[in-house]
C-alpha cells in the first residue's frame, strides 16, 4: 500500500470521532425527480445565513442529485457539461492530460475556476495539462474523483468571487455540496459502450447514511469505474509517402515491410482516443452535534490507474548504424527485437494515488457570533511510466534495452487552514445587517520525481523519455489571507454585499481585492442584480515548476519551466500572478407562476494572464540563407518556411540555443529528419472576455403525469488585446487557441417526463463552432491558406462545425426499491467531420479542395479533429440499475 493510501486510511478511522454537519441544508418544495428548488437554503456566493436561491444577488445555479444521475457515464465531468452551458469539459487529452481531463466555466482557463467541497477549497492535481490547447495548462481539482453517489447537490456560482474566496474564483465557484443522510442508501451498477464496440464501460457504487449517537450522521460512498481504450483513425501516414508510393526515405530491404503495413492497414486502430482505465474512490460525510458547538469531518482516498496508447513508430525507428548510432534504413537487421517486421506501438501508464482529508468545528456563542474553524490536508501522487516500448541508442550502445521504462512522477501538498465569523447586527435598516470577517493560511509544494536510468539514456524509451535530473525538483510556498464582508439591507427590496480581501504569497507578493454586489426586487416578479469585483489568481506551483520533453513520432517539443535556463535563454521569466476586472449585471423574471428566468451578461479582464507560449518551432535542418528581417530554413522535402527573427535569432537557434541551456538530449531521429520545438508559460498577454448566461425552467403538472422544461444558453467571447510584452515569442497559434478555440455559444434544453413509475429525460445541447491552426506535415507541399507573422502561408484553419448533440434516457420503477434505466449520450452519433479523405492523398486534388490528409495535426488517416466540444468516439448507449433501500 502506498504512503497515500496509508495515511488517508488512518485519516478515515480517526475522523469517525471528529464529524458533524457542515452546513444546514433545506428545502421546501424539492423533490427527487426535480432540479434543485430555488427556496433551497444556498451556501454559495454569500455568508449571509439562510439565503435561499431565488433572492441571491449573484447567479447561481443549482444541479440536484436526480439531475446528476441521469447521465450515462458515471462522471461529475459529464454531467455537468450536458446540463450547465457555460460549463465545458475536456473530452480527450494528449499524452499525460488523458488521465485528468479538466472543464472550464466561461471560456477560461481551469484554472480560473475555484472548486470546493462543503465550502472548503478542494486541492488541486499533480498532473498537469501541458500540450498548447483550450486546457492547456491546468492543474485544476479532478471533480472526476468525486462519486456522484455522495452528491446531495451542486451550487455553481457563475461570477468572479475572488475577493470572497481567494484566487482561482475568477470565472466562478463550483461547490459541491455532499450527503448527510442518517438513514437509507442507494446501490448502482452501469454499462455501456460506444456505437463503434469501443470504450466499453462498467461502473459499480453505494451509498449509505447511517445515524451516529442522539444528534450525528455518517455518509458513505463506494465507486469503481473501469473503461476501455477507444480509437481513431484507419492509421498512421508514416507508413506510406505522401503521393501513395512507399516512403522514399525507406530503403529498398525496408520496402516490403512498409508495403505490407499498408496493404493491410496494419497501424489502424490504434491512435489513441480515451486511454483504458481502473478508478476506486472511497468518499465519506460524517459528523456530530453536541449541546453548543459541532465537530465535523469530510474526505476521500482514490486509486487511479490509466493506460494510454501512443503514436505507431515504423519499423525503421528503432534502427541505429551501430557504428554512428544514428538513424540507418538499410538493415532490417539492426533494429531492436522484431520492429523490423511489425514497427512498435508504445503505451504511457500512470498510476494516481490521491486522497483529502478535512476537520473542523463550529458553533454560535451566547451573543449570537457564529464561528468555524478547519484545517485540510490532501495529497496527490502520479507515477509515469512508458511500457511496450525500446531505447534505440541504448540497444546500439550495449545490445540491451528493456521494454518498460519508469518515467518519473509528480506529487502536490496542500494544507489549507480557515477561520471565520460572522454575526447579524440589527442597526436600523429594513432587516439585520452580517458582518464577516476570517481568514486562511495555505501551504503547498509540488515536486517532481527523476526517471530510471534507461529512460533518461540518449532519447529515452520511445514515446515519452523519463524525467531528467534538470526535470526534478521540489518547489514551495505558503500564502495569507483575511476577509472581510458587509451585507445590508437598505430598504427590504435592496441588498448590498461589499467585500474585501487581502492576500500575501511567500514567492511574488500580495494583493487587494475587492467585490461589489447588489440585487433589488422591484416585486416579487422582477428583480435587477449586478456586481462589480477586482480579483487575482496566484501561479500554481505546476505552472512554475513543470519540465518534461514531449516527444511524438517525429517531433520533440521541450517544455521549459519559465524560470528555468533554457526558457531565460529564450527571452522568458518567472510567473507572477494574474489581475482581473469582472462587471457583471443581469435580471430575475418570474411572470408567471412556476415560471423562472434569468439573464445575465458579464464582461471579464485579465492582465498579465497566464498561458502557454505556444510551439516555437525550429525545425532540425540547417538555415540556408537569413537577413536581417527573415531567415530561411530548409525543410526535410524541400519546402521552405521563411519565419521572423526572434530576439535577433532565427526559430531554430533559439530553440538550439534553449535545448542547450536545457541540458536535455533528444532522439537521434527527430535531429535528423524531425520538427523542434519549445515552449513555456507566461504572463505575456492581456485578455478581455464578454458574453451572456439564459436560463429559464417550468414545470408543468399534466393529468396524467409531470412534465419539466428546461433551457439555458451562453454566449462567450475572449479577445487577446495585448501581446506586445512578449512580441514574437507569442505565436500565432497560442493566440488563435485563446480566441477561437472556445464555443462562441451553448445552447442547452432538456424536457423530462415522469408518469407513475416511467420517466423519459430528453436533453439537447447545441455547440458552437470551434477552430485552430494547424500545419500539414513538413513533407507536404499543399498550399497554405492562413499566413504566419512573416506574410507566408503556413496552417490550416481547422473546423468543428456547430451542431447539436442528443441524449435519450428512459427508466422505469420496476418496484419502490428497483429501478431500470436505458439511455444514450450523442443519441445520433454525431462526430467531427473527417479532415481528409484516401483520395486526398494526391497532392494535385489539394489546390481544388484545399483538403490534405495531414491536417487533423495527428499523422492518423482519416481522423476527425479532436479539439471538438463533444470528442471524437462517437454514440454511447448504456444501461443501469438502481437498488434504493
Amino acid at each position: 500500500m502506498s504512503h497515500a493510501l496509508k495515511t488517508s486510511a488512518i485519516f478515515l478511522l480517526a475522523s469517525t470521532a471528529l464529524s458533524a454537519p457542515v452546513m444546514a441544508q433545506t428545502s421546501t418544495d424539492d423533490t427527487a425527480s426535480a432540479p434543485v428548488s430555488s427556496e433551497v437554503i444556498i451556501v454559495t456566493g454569500t455568508r449571509a445565513s439562510g439565503q435561499v436561491a431565488a433572492q441571491s444577488a449573484a447567479p447561481i445555479q443549482l444541479l440536484s442529485e436526480d439531475a446528476l444521475t441521469r447521465v450515462g457515464q458515471p462522471n461529475l465531468n459529464q454531467a455537468l457539461t450536458q446540463l450547465v452551458p457555460s460549463f465545458q469539459a475536456q473530452t480527450q487529452g494528449t499524452d499525460m492530460a488523458s488521465f485528468s481531463l479538466s472543464a472550464r466555466l466561461r471560456g477560461l482557463s481551469p484554472n480560473h475556476t475555484l472548486v470546493m467541497v462543503n465550502g472548503k477549497r478542494r486541492h488541486g492535481n499533480s498532473i498537469l495539462q501541458v500540450i498548447n490547447g483550450a486546457f492547456g495548462g491546468s492543474a485544476a481539482p479532478s471533480i472526476d474523483l468525486i462519486p456522484p453517489d455522495i452528491v446531495e447537490r451542486i451550487e455553481i456560482l457563475q461570477d468572479g468571487a475572488a475577493a470572497v474566496y481567494g484566487s482561482d474564483a475568477i470565472a466562478g465557484v463550483i461547490n459541491i455540496i455532499l450527503k448527510s443522510d442518517t438513514s437509507g442508501g442507494t446501490i448502482r451498477a452501469t454499462t455501456g459502450q460506444y456505437y463503434d464496440g469501443e470504450g466499453t464501460t462498467y461502473s459499480a457504487s453505494g451509498n449509505i447514511g447511517m445515524e451516529v449517537g442522539d444528534s450525528g450522521f455518517l455518509d458513505i460512498s463506494l465507486f469503481h469505474r473501469r473503461n476501455d481504450w477507444t480509437t481513431i483513425g484507419d492509421g498512421q501516414i508514416s507508413v506510406v509517402n505522401l503521393n501513395g508510393t512507399i516512403n522514399s526515405a525507406v530503403s529498398p530491404a525496408f520496402r516490403p515491410i512498409y508495403q505490407a503495413l499498408a496493404d493491410s492497414r496494419g497501424t489502424a486502430g490504434i491512435n489513441g482516443g480515451q486511454p483504458a482505465s481502473k478508478l476506486h474512490i472511497g468518499f465519506y460525510n460524517f459528523g456530530y452535534e453536541f449541546e453548543d458547538f459541532e465537530v465535523y469531518s469530510f474526505g476521500n482516498v482514490s486509486y487511479r490507474a490509466g493506460d494510454a496508447l501512443q503514436g505507431y513508430r515504423v519499423p525503421t525507428r528503432l534502427c541505429r548504424n551501430p557504428v554512428t548510432a544514428r538513424p540507418q534504413t538499410t538493415d532490417p537487421t539492426n533494429c531492436f527485437g522484431n520492429t523490423a517486421q511489425t514497427g512498435m506501438v508504445p503505451h504511457i501508464e500512470v498510476f494516481q494515488n490521491e486522497f483529502s482529508f478535512t476537520g473542523g468545528v463550529r458553533g454560535q456563542t451566547g451573543d449570537g457570533w457564529n464561528w468555524d474553524l478547519s484545517g485540510t490536508y490532501a495529497e496527490d501522487i502520479a507515477q509515469v511510466y512508458t511500457t511496450n516500448s525500446a531505447n534505440a541508442s541504448l540497444f546500439v550502445a550495449t545490445g540491451f534495452s528493456p521494454t518498460d521504462f519508469y518515467d518519473g512522477g509528480f506529487q502536490f501538498n496542500q494544507f489549507v487552514g480557515t477561520v471565520d465569523i460572522d454575526k447579524e447586527f440589527d442597526i436600523g435598516l429594513a432587516e439585520p445587517m452580517t458582518f464577516a470577517f476570517g481568514g486562511e493560511y495555505r501551504n503547498e509544494s509540488y515536486e517532481i520525481f527523476q526517471g530510471d536510468a534507461a529512460s533518461l539514456y540518449v532519447e529515452g524509451g520511445q514515446s515519452f523519455p523519463g524525467y531528467s535530473a534538470t526535470d526534478a525538483g521540489k518547489i514551495d510556498r505558503s500564502a495569507w489571507a483575511l476577509y472581510t464582508n458587509f451585507i445590508f439591507y437598505p430598504v427590504e427590496e435592496w441588498t448590498v454585499d461589499v467585500a474585501g480581501r487581502y492576500e500575501k504569497y511567500s514567492d511574488f507578493g500580495d494583493a487587494l481585492i475587492g467585490k461589489l454586489t447588489t440585487r433589488y426586487d422591484f416585486s416579487d416578479a422582477f428583480a435587477l442584480r449586478a456586481t462589480v469585483s477586482t480579483g487575482f489568481r496566484a501561479p500554481t506551483l505546476a505552472e512554475s515548476g513543470y519540465s518534461a520533453t514531449n516527444v511524438g513520432p517525429t517531433s520533440a517539443v521541450l517544455q521549459l519551466a519559465p524560470s528555468s535556463p533554457g526558457s531565460a535563454s529564450a527571452g522568458f521569466g518567472a510567473l507572477g500572478p494574474e489581475k482581473s476586472f469582472n462587471l457583471s449585471a443581469g435580471a430575475v423574471i418570474r411572470a408567471i407562476p412556476r415560471l423562472t428566468v434569468t439573464l445575465d451578461g458579464y464582461f471579464i479582464r485579465i492582465k498579465d494572464r497566464i498561458v502557454s507560449s505556444g510551439e516555437i518551432r525550429g525545425q532540425s535542418a540547417v538555415p540556408v540563407g537569413s537577413d536581417n528581417i527573415n531567415s530561411v530554413t530548409q525543410l526535410p522535402g524541400g519546402v521552405a518556411v521563411v519565419s521572423p527573427l526572434i530576439n535577433g535569432l532565427t526559430p531554430y537557434q533559439l530553440v538550439i540555443n534553449a535545448i542547450a541551456a536545457s541540458g536535455k538530449a533528444l532522439d537521434p531521429t527527430v535531429l535528423e529528419w524531425g520538427q523542434l520545438g519549445i515552449q513555456t508559460f507566461t504572463n505575456g498577454i492581456d485578455t478581455e472576455t464578454y458574453g451572456a448566461e439564459f436560463a429559464a425552467r417550468y414545470p408543468v403538472d399534466l393529468s396524467f403525469g409531470s412534465l419539466d422544461l428546461s433551457l439555458g444558453a451562453n454566449y462567450n467571447i475572449t479577445k487577446v488585446t495585448n501581446s506586445a510584452r512578449l512580441g514574437s515569442l507569442f505565436t500565432q497559434t497560442a493566440e488563435d487557441i485563446i480566441e477561437n478555440a472556445s464555443l462562441d455559444y451553448k445552447i442547452n434544453v432538456g424536457a423530462l417526463f415522469e408518469t407513475g413509475g416511467f420517466s423519459a429525460n430528453l436533453r439537447m445541447n447545441y455547440y458552437g463552432k470551434v477552430t485552430q491552426l494547424v500545419r500539414p506535415n513538413v513533407n507536404s507541399t499543399a498550399p497554405r491558406p492562413i499566413l504566419n507573422a512573416a506574410g507566408v502561408g503556413e496552417f490550416y484553419k481547422a473546423v468543428v462545425e456547430a451542431t447539436p448533440i442528443f441524449d435519450l434516457e428512459l427508466g422505469y420503477d420496476v418496484t419502490e426499491w428497483l429501478n431500470l434505466a436505458v439511455g444514450a449520450n450523442n443519441l445520433l452519433d454525431k462526430r467531427p467531420e473527417i479532415p481528409g479523405l484516401v483520395a486526398d492523398y494526391d497532392p494535385a486534388t489539394w489546390s481544388q479542395n484545399n483538403r490534405s490528409p495531414y491536417i487533423n495535426n495527428s499523422g492518423v488517416i482519416n481522423a476527425p479533429f479532436n479539439f471538438g466540444p463533444y470528442g471524437t468516439n462517437g454514440g454511447y448507449y448504456y444501461a443501469r440499475m438502481t437498488l434504493k433501500f
